[in-house]
């Protein structure tokens, strides 16, 4: 079992955004003095659902900071940034950091975002596809050209070459891992195309991840990947922590945290086109992920992950562990998470 953290470096009402990011950054220290296996780095613009713009530049902070653990993206989002652009940053950081870093891409969302980075809706709704083939040919290739609909560009050399780890670093030579955040039968069919891992949300519940890892096997094997890559591909499943002596400590620590922040971030989020949003209820949605995640006492936390593991396959976890909104009570949280729910699961 690998048990990480997911950082989205949420600003809650009344906080400034430094003292978000700081939180940000402490959480991912803690996280490694404390035994876990990775940190997932959210990305968002204009809002104070996240404050960090940019997942791949918070990720070389913390790359520069930590020894062991592994730095992911959750996710760095393709239709606002050029995928040469990303695959240098990703290559960068894979072979400056020994192997460490993990690039999460997704599609985002229809949001202004679009508007203020160029690449506009079509970006969103058709673009993805293109967008990812350009980014694995830059992490495979030693040379590549852009022949796409919105892509178009002599070949070049790529540099440096994401392959070009030290020959006797253990991480081996291969590129980044690459994993896909799907939300759709559609983008799970296209990372299986690409034997890529997914990343599954935390409003899922284990079900719905179970159902999308079968559609992803059998997307897989159609494909032609091998029996092997399509058993032990790597998924990783999102997900919410609070660890407390009583269950109905943990869950009143996020009720009364969280409904806050998630309708002023989510509150804050501006549609490119002006479509419909339908809203969660901020108190219902935070009852929910504590009724789905490991929230509680370290025996039902760890419970609560092995039973996910069992019912979908997947041994990966990113959990979301500044719920509290506070800087001493989520160190304290991960803290518990490494080495007292850890323990329990080896």
């Amino acid at each position: 079992m690998r048990v990480g953290t997911f950082v989205l470096a949420a600003q809650f009402p009344g906080q400034g955004q430094g003292e978000a990011l700081h939180r940000a950054v402490r959480s991912a220290e803690v996280a490694e003095e404390s035994g876990l296996d990775s940190v997932w780095l959210a990305e968002h613009h204009f809002v104070p659902y996240g404050v960090c713009p940019s997942a791949v530049t918070l990720a070389a902070l913390l790359l520069g900071r930590t020894r062991r653990i592994r730095v992911g993206t959750a996710v760095s989002v393709l239709p606002t940034q050029h995928p040469v652009a990303l695959g240098e940053q990703a290559a960068l950081l894979h072979i400056t950091s020994g192997g460490r870093f993990s690039l999460g891409v997704g599609r985002g969302g229809p949001w202004v975002d679009l508007e203020v980075f160029g690449g506009g809706l079509s970006a969103y709704e058709k673009g993805f596809p293109e967008s990812l083939e350009l980014l694995l040919d830059w992490l495979r290739k030693p040379r590549v050209g852009g022949t796409g609909e919105r892509f178009g560009f002599r070949e070049v050399a790529v540099v440096p070459r994401a392959d070009e780890l030290l020959a006797d670093d253990p991480a081996g030579p291969e590129g980044p891992e690459v994993i896909v955040a799907c939300t759709s039968p559609k983008s799970v069919r296209l990372a299986a195309a690409k034997g890529l891992p997914m990343l599954l949300g935390m409003h899922c519940g284990d079900e719905e991840k179970a159902q999308m890892v079968a559609l992803w096997r059998t997307a897989a094997r159609e494909a032609g990947h091998p029996p092997d890559l399509v058993e032990s591909v790597g998924h990783v499943s999102a997900g919410v922590a609070q660890i407390a002596d009583r269950p109905a400590d943990a869950v009143e620590t996020l009720v009364k945290a969280m409904p806050g922040w998630l309708k002023q971030g989510l509150d804050a989020h501006v549609t490119v086109d002006g479509r419909h949003r339908v809203m969660r209820d901020p108190v219902a949605y935070t009852e929910l992920l504590c009724g789905m995640h490991p929230v509680g006492p370290p025996r039902l936390a760890a419970d609560r992950l092995a039973a996910t593991a069992e019912r979908t396959g997947i041994t990966r976890f990113a959990l979301l562990v500044e719920g509290s909104g506070d800087l001493a009570a989520t160190e304290e949280n991960v803290q518990r998470l490494g080495t007292e729910v850890l323990p329990l699961l080896t």
